[in-house]
């Protein structure tokens, strides 16, 4: 290690201008001088944005060889051209692949066998020419296989215009739907669609039916919820005998079903929406399988006729248990698997609806991630699934729930020499003050002491019962390789633990998941991992969130703090029901409205409590077109951080100007964005190049 510093300190940082703008409710009288910054369309907003990037270029100037190194060692581990593992669906093999120097998948698709000439779907490389930005939303084939709905983002903003494309002609139908969402189904009849569409907001809240060829302008709205605490989404049974639409809330659900065969037919409601309520449907010859949490804190599964969906007559298929997270199912013409979490870690369980034998699927090690694959086939005993830990790449499974045996299709290759048996990984528990353990998976290079000398580098989030998945990145390789300790801190506000480990990161409990990283991190120091003066953590969205109130709480315990498209001005945003996910961030946070939660949002919100005061070297970036967090919220923290810090250490702010919530859309893009992430980590810890 060297303690060398390499960054431009000598740049002067732009201002930003003050312009006092009064925010009142509940008698409090609040001044956001920087206000103005949320005027997108203003001139000078974005010139304050282009100068605070050009600060940020200037300032990582130096760095400028390291970004280049590390971007050329991540790529170097990754195989550019590469194919998924086709899965079958009727009569098709589907997959994607990618090829050297194009930065979008190529979808395709082969009649029957392997072994035939492969037609191709769609390039996205094709749609992005000409575009700083390109996301796909939806892929869906028509149950013939003969129609492509697919919908195409170009802004970051997540409204997604709709298209159709004539498989056998390759030509596009006339429809074009805009502004619609990641949800689509096709009906069983080939020619019938059911898509959300958004609000001013960004929020799914109509679902409307079209029939190819018509004028979408008289497509028939199905449904309208003008609750907006709640979002629409679409999905298929995978008998594809039901079409379900489901209104959610972080709280509360409600499940409508149509048969697939009948698009024409009224939407019924499995049962009405209470408070507090969540349920998920899945169907199985005549009955429907209901995973629920009422009465059942970590969920239970239910089953009852179609027939007969009254509550009366549901019928307990797996009770609650307080110690096991029921995560969800997955239903096939034979087989029930049911997803767990249990002591932090993801498991399943297989039944054999025939004979009702049960099995499990179990792991090796420590602390992993898996996760159901392609399965689109009902009459099937294969279930494919994905498996990867810290130290095993993405490894795609094919098993079978008959004979409990499983069949490795695929392992990500990582190029360049990689050998797993030079890394360990480890879940350690971190104690509270309350007397919670708070999990932390970790990996290093095996060798290191724990003698408080190693950098380490810990990502978290917590928020929305969100688990942070274990799973192996191949430029991560580029921090253990120089020493670095990599750690991710599953503090509450997640389901690691359960459904309270998420209750009690929440609502008046939201201030645990701070101090859980705050303990996690004096825990990795106290246990010689790491050092004050070697620590970094990250975190993005509600993880910046995460990261800016750690950091007002302990400046002190950090070195570097990087916080991407941070969700900092709490309070201010969820007040305003005309931005994006406001109303529905109230059963998360809590009602703003309501003086107990506004006087508990302000006395963590990240913007509302800045201080004078010693700050870590901080990085935050933001999106422009970002419809989740608005770019303003990074912009605002970033001035008010530097009019009143009373240290002399690095402040960056880097904006894209053409990308949204999750940065570039083009994988090259992306991992420039993630070497100079890591070049600012590397270069503020003294790491040796």
């Amino acid at each position: 290690m060297n303690t060398d510093s390499h960054l431009q300190t000598n740049v002067v940082p732009p201002v930003a201008k003050k312009q006092p703008h009064i925010l009142e409710l509940h008698g409090d009288r609040r001044i956001d001088k920087y206000f103005w910054m949320r005027e997108q369309e203003n001139p000078e907003v974005i010139r304050y944005l282009e100068a605070e990037n050009a600060y940020t270029d200037a300032v990582m100037e130096p760095t400028l060889g390291l970004q280049a190194q590390l971007y050329q060692e991540i790529l170097g581990r990754i195989k550019e051209t590469d194919l998924s593992v086709p899965y079958r669906k009727d009569d098709y093999y589907y997959y994607s692949r990618t090829e050297e120097g194009k930065a979008y998948p190529i979808y395709c698709r082969k009649y029957s066998t392997l072994d035939a000439d492969e037609e191709i779907l769609l390039d996205q490389n094709q749609l992005a020419k000409g575009h700083d930005f390109c996301d796909l939303g939806v892929l869906a084939i028509s149950p013939n296989h003969q129609i492509m709905a697919y919908s195409i983002d170009n802004t970051g903003a997540e409204r997604y215009t709709l298209f159709f494309l004539d498989l056998k002609s390759k030509k596009l139908y006339p429809d074009t739907i805009d502004d619609t969402y990641f949800s689509l189904i096709w009906a069983n009849d080939n020619k019938t669609v059911f898509y959300t569409q958004i609000d001013e907001a960004n929020r799914p809240f109509k679902l409307f039916r079209h029939t190819l060829g018509a004028d979408v302008d008289a497509d028939e709205l199905i449904y309208h919820e003008a609750d907006d605490a709640y979002h629409l989404y679409v999905n298929k049974s995978r008998s594809q005998a039901y079409i379900f639409l489901t209104v959610a809330g972080s709280i509360t659900s409600e499940v409508h079903y149509l048969k697939a065969d009948n698009p024409f037919h009224e939407f019924e409601v499995v049962t009405h929406r209470n408070t507090g309520v969540l349920y998920d449907v899945e169907h199985h010859s005549d009955s429907f399988y209901i995973v629920t949490n009422e009465e059942a804190t970590n969920f239970k599964l239910m089953k009852t006729s179609v027939a007969a969906i009254g509550k009366e007559n549901w019928q307990t298929v797996v009770p609650h248990r307080h110690d096991i997270r029921l995560s969800g199912i997955s239903v096939f013409a034979n087989h029930l698997v049911i997803y767990e979490r249990k002591g932090g870690l993801p498991t399943a369980r297989l039944q054999n609806l025939s004979t009702g034998a049960e099995s499990e699927i179990t792991f090796p090690e420590p602390t992993y991630d898996f996760d159901e694959g392609s399965n689109p086939e009902f009459n099937t005993n294969i279930l494919r699934f994905c498996y990867t830990s810290l130290i095993t790449p993405p490894s795609v499974f094919d098993y079978d729930m008959d004979t409990n045996e499983r069949v490795l299709k695929k392992e990500t290759e990582v190029l360049g020499g990689y050998d797993r048996t030079q890394y360990q990984s480890e879940l350690l528990m971190a104690p509270t003050t309350d007397g919670t353990k708070v999990p932390i998976s970790i990996v290093y290079r095996k060798g290191i002491k724990k003698d408080g000398n190693n950098p380490l580098f810990m990502l978290s989030y917590g928020s929305y019962g969100y688990s942070y998945p274990v799973t192996f990145a191949p430029d991560v390789l580029s921090l253990l390789d120089r020493g670095i300790v990599f750690a991710i801190a599953h503090v509450r506000g997640g389901e690691e633990m359960g459904r309270e480990w998420y209750e009690y990161g929440k609502f008046l409990h939201k201030k645990n998941t701070f101090t859980d990283l705050i303990a996690c991190s004096e825990y990795l120091i106290n246990q010689g991992w790491t050092a004050s003066e070697w620590l970094a953590v990250s975190g993005g969205s509600a993880g910046g969130l995460l990261m800016g109130a750690a950091m007002n709480m302990r400046p002190d315990l950090f070195k570097v703090v990087v916080a991407r498209v941070p969700f900092v001005d709490v309070l201010t945003t969820i007040l305003d029901t005309t931005l994006p996910l406001s109303g529905m961030e109230w059963e998360e946070w809590g009602n703003p409205n309501d003086k107990a939660y506004y006087d508990y949002i302000k006395s963590y919100s990240p913007y509302d409590n800045v201080e004078a005061q010693d700050y870590p070297h901080i990085l935050i970036t933001a999106g422009l077109n970002d419809s989740r967090v608005k770019y303003w919220e990074p912009a605002k923290w970033t001035a008010k951080l530097r009019d009143m810090k009373t240290d002399n250490n690095i402040l960056l702010l880097k904006t894209n100007m053409y990308g949204g919530h999750s940065g570039a859309s083009g994988r090259y893009e992306s991992l420039k964005e993630l070497a100079f992430e890591y070049a600012f980590v590397f270069d503020r810890l003294g790491v040796i190049r």
